[in-house]
């Protein structure tokens, strides 16, 4: 029986062009290293680095691990410098991040906004919700982005970020790990997602799948045709008419 439903964030609950918010995103974040004395367009390859570690991690340290070690030996920073710089993107994660959130879409962040209100509705009915977001950032930078839409973490059983990870998407080993922390199988989970390669790859563990077409991101050699899907609002009458 469906007990649980699993969402992706970007693109997804948070309705924005992928390629819109990371210019966005690393234009503020190159600020953040300039201002501390730091070469932006280096550092910002470092960032891209420790990104692709994560991507690309086994499970056999946290995400977190991957990326700072990836950093730091990348800029040949000391243990200081790390640790001053870690603080600073934590600052800039809870602060000007907040900037960011000019790409979503029109009217899709209000008080009534679409993504709050499924939220909302789910776990009326009794279901658990899970934000499945690829843990590429630090919790606050997720709970930052929740805002936007008025949301909180603890609106979620599990809210995956780079220090509670140590997998990314499309990697299954992600999902189950997410399906180990929150003690369900696959099939009684159903994955919410905009992306084809990384989202809807839950299939294959056996949870059922609803593919968001709208802000689609990646996975040009994914058969979609298949596949339940429709715009954020069609999952909106999905849950309300499917999910009783």
């Amino acid at each position: 029986m469906l007990t649980t439903v699993i969402f992706d964030l970007d693109g997804t609950l948070l309705r924005f062009n992928q390629a819109d918010f990371v210019e966005l995103y690393f234009q503020k974040l190159g600020k953040v290293f300039a201002d501390m004395g730091m070469n932006p367009d280096e550092s910002l390859k470092a960032v891209w680095g420790g990104t692709k570690a994560m991507l690309s991690n086994d499970g056999t340290c946290l995400n977190t691990v991957r990326f700072w070690d990836t950093f730091v030996d990348t800029l040949s920073l000391t243990i200081d410098e790390k640790e001053a710089v870690e603080a600073k993107c934590d600052e800039f994660y809870t602060k000007d991040f907040d900037d960011v959130k000019s790409v979503l879409a029109p009217n899709s962040a209000g008080a009534d906004n679409i993504s709050k209100r499924i939220i909302h509705d789910l776990k009326q009915k009794g279901y658990e919700v899970v934000l499945a977001t690829n843990p590429l950032f630090p919790q606050c930078a997720v709970e930052t982005r929740l805002s936007w839409i008025g949301l909180k973490l603890d609106d979620f059983k599990l809210v995956t970020h780079y220090a509670n990870s140590s997998f990314c998407k499309p990697n299954l080993g992600y999902y189950k790990q997410v399906l180990s922390k929150i003690d369900k199988k696959p099939e009684q989970c159903l994955m919410v997602g905009n992306n084809p390669s990384e989202d809807m790859c839950a299939a294959q563990l056996g949870m059922e799948v609803f593919f968001v077409n709208e802000y689609v991101e990646g996975g040009d050699e994914v058969d979609t045709s298949a596949l339940q899907q429709g715009t954020l609002e069609d999952f909106y009458v999905f849950q309300k008419d499917a999910l009783k």
